[in-house]
């Protein structure tokens, strides 16, 4: 999935956080629905501008940054 044509970050929108183009609906928020336990079906049932390929560039975003080490500090120990 190429998300970056699907999340923008545009400092007027959110202070600049990762949100879903089109929308003010953030990345960050919208992980947190589904750690909450939240379906792709309620989701997408509550947020009807949303679409299913926007969900899997939200996945996809968090899966670079990970990937990246974006997400997190690095401490390795020898």
């Amino acid at each position: 999935m190429e998300w970056r044509t699907k999340i923008v970050s545009d400092n007027n929108i959110l202070a600049g956080k990762p949100i879903v183009k089109g929308t003010r609906l953030s990345v960050e928020f919208l992980l947190g629905l589904f750690a909450d336990g939240w379906k792709e079906e309620e989701v997408l049932a509550n947020y009807p501008t949303l679409k299913k390929d926007d969900l899997l560039a939200v996945f996809a975003f968090a899966q670079d940054g990970l990937k990246e080490g974006l997400l997190f500090e690095s401490k390795l120990s020898v």
